[in-house]
């Protein structure tokens, strides 16, 4: 059963062991390489970081990611925070 708050869908975080890892309320991946993922969830961006790091799942309809490998942090932000973060990096880049 799905549970929704308003019109968002509960965020949820699944760990088993530190080797995989069950995501659901996940609007989108940002992005993704063996060391991190940035994932942006209805609760703020969440920054996974570990060793051998792998996308096994994913639905953006459903909101679900699976992962797997030596998971060492999970680290969460705000949303608006990581925005404004991009546009000054990218505003320095392309000046």
């Amino acid at each position: 059963m799905e549970e929704k708050t308003g019109n968002r869908k509960a965020h949820k975080v699944l760990l088993g062991s530190r080797k995989t890892g069950n995501f659901s309320g996940v609007v989108d991946v940002l992005s993704f390489d063996v060391s991190e993922i940035l994932l942006e969830t209805e609760e703020g961006m969440l920054l996974i970081k570990g060793n051998d790091l792998h996308v096994n799942r994913l639905s953006l309809e459903k909101g679900e990611v699976d992962i797997e490998g030596k998971i060492d942090s999970l680290a969460y932000s705000e949303i608006k925070d990581y925005g404004k973060q991009a546009e000054s990096f990218l505003g320095r880049l392309f000046k």
